[in-house]
């Protein structure tokens, strides 16, 4: 008999989801970690830390309270990195310990160290720390839950100081006065947002046309808008050709002969999976160049009883669908009868302001030739709004012009990511517009924007159906 049910490797959203669910079926489980990777790459290095120092920033440069105060009022006017780290090691802190927690109550166990295939059914674990001989544990399933970490592409020297990836930049030894940010996906704009909004002078480079493609056109521009009033200049259609450190900064070079001073560079060159170490090959798997797993609706890979889910697997790569993964997986890999992870999962980007949507955009819509109605609220609008200082805000409905269902809804500002639920939910039970025109909203609250949007679609149809009547 093996000596556990199920063995997950990473203790990321993924992995303790997946721990779990087979944990509530009776199994036996235990979960690999390294010591200090407790919650994985998500609460250590990557999205709570990042979203702790998102509202640090928020916090003391009293930035969503400037419209109603004064440009230049501020919580605290010399912010240091020690302000902002000691909020994010409080959060992490707090985590760590949930975490063990609902390990512990589920009885999972947890084996410290890296662990790697030494043939299908058996992982070697060795904890570097503790400087101990590798010790091996068998298990009837696996499911692969190691995550990603920054991709370092080989022609820059990164040296964690001047020269740094996305995990270097929560330990740097000071706020940066000026800042150069490659890549302009999520992680990368979301580090300019909050740099910009502590003061730095951020430059971005990105050698596509536009940032955060898979984001409707319009609430991106007005992102733009706003992180150009924060000072961040954009430089689209550029690329690096390389940096050259200084002793008092670095040079970034670009193809068009472009040269931009800053004290610190940070790459956000996407993600490669956490896989060399796994020794894949023993187990009868293969990754692709950026460390992915291939697995199947079930988050099965081509050996049936090993599964990966979350980052590892590539998109959406995002903590919450990780979460899903893991259960979903679990439960196949045990027989236990489970929906399909359900097609409408929200997508969060949290900038200052930020973005957060569901369903397809204008030009998806466009493009599959589905006529729709746009609805829209702007935040200014709303009582609310006035009263949080929001006037940049805004939420937008798509609408089928056939059968009023919602297609897909965007917000962009203060809540942006809470208030979406709302939309998904409605698109969720195929819902259509006339629930929210006819629905009533607490007063004065941000979700009334749901109401003024519909009720701003719906009379746009009623005028294109009063002129198409028209003889």
């Amino acid at each position: 008999m093996a000596d556990f049910d199920l063995v997950v490797l990473g203790s990321g959203p993924g992995g303790q989801k997946a721990a779990i669910a087979a944990a509530k079926l009776g199994r036996r489980v235990a979960v690999v970690e390294k010591r200090h990777m407790m919650g994985g790459v998500c609460i250590n290095t990557g999205t709570i830390p990042s979203k702790t120092l998102r509202e640090a920033v928020l916090y003391l440069t009293g930035l969503n309270q400037r419209e109603l105060y004064g440009a230049s009022y501020r919580v605290k006017d010399d912010i240091t990195v020690t302000d902002l780290g000691m909020r994010t090691q409080h959060v992490i802190g707090r985590e760590i310990q949930v975490i063990r927690s609902q390990l512990s109550r589920n009885h999972v166990s947890v084996l410290q160290g890296t662990g790697r295939f030494l043939d299908p059914h058996t992982i070697g674990i060795t904890d570097e720390e503790a400087m101990t001989e590798e010790t091996k544990v068998t298990a009837d399933k696996i499911v692969i839950a190691t995550g990603t970490s920054p991709a370092r592409p080989a022609s820059v020297e990164f040296d964690g100081k001047t020269v740094i990836d996305s995990d270097a930049i929560l330990h740097l030894d000071r706020v940066p006065e000026t800042l150069v940010v490659v890549g302009a996906g999520v992680i990368g704009i979301e580090y300019a947002s909050m740099f910009a909004a502590l003061g730095t002078k951020v430059t971005v480079v990105e050698r596509r046309d536009r940032m955060l493609e898979f984001c409707d056109l319009e609430i991106v521009e007005a992102l733009k808008y706003h992180l150009r009033d924060l000072a961040v200049t954009f430089r689209f259609g550029e690329s690096v050709a390389g940096v050259e450190r200084r002793p008092r900064g670095a040079l970034t070079l670009l193809e068009s002969g472009k040269k931009i001073p800053a004290d610190c560079v940070m790459y956000s060159a996407g993600r490669q999976g956490k896989t060399a170490e796994l020794c894949l090959d023993a187990a009868g798997l293969t990754a692709d160049d950026r460390g992915r797993i291939s697995v199947d609706s079930n988050y099965a890979t081509t050996v049936p009883h090993i599964y990966a889910v979350g980052d590892v697997i590539g998109f959406p790569a995002l903590a919450a669908t990780s979460m899903e993964q893991g259960r979903l997986a679990a439960q196949h890999a045990f027989g236990e009868p489970a929906g399909g992870m359900h097609e409408l999962s929200p997508i969060g980007i949290y900038t200052i302001p930020e973005i957060s949507f569901v369903g397809k955009s204008e030009d998806e819509l466009t493009r599959d030739k589905v006529p729709f109605e746009v609805g829209i609220s702007r935040y200014r609008e709303l009582a609310r709004g006035q009263i949080i200082g929001d006037s940049y805000g805004m939420l937008k409905l798509l609408v089928s012009s056939l059968d009023r269902r919602l297609l897909g809804v965007h917000v962009f500002g203060t809540g942006a990511t809470e208030l979406l639920h709302i939309g998904q939910t409605l698109m969720g039970c195929g819902g259509t517009v006339d629930y929210l025109v006819n629905a009533v909203f607490n007063y004065p609250t941000l979700s009334e924007s749901y109401k003024v949007a519909a009720l701003d679609a719906m009379n746009k149809m009623r005028t294109v159906a009063r002129l198409a009547s028209d003889r």
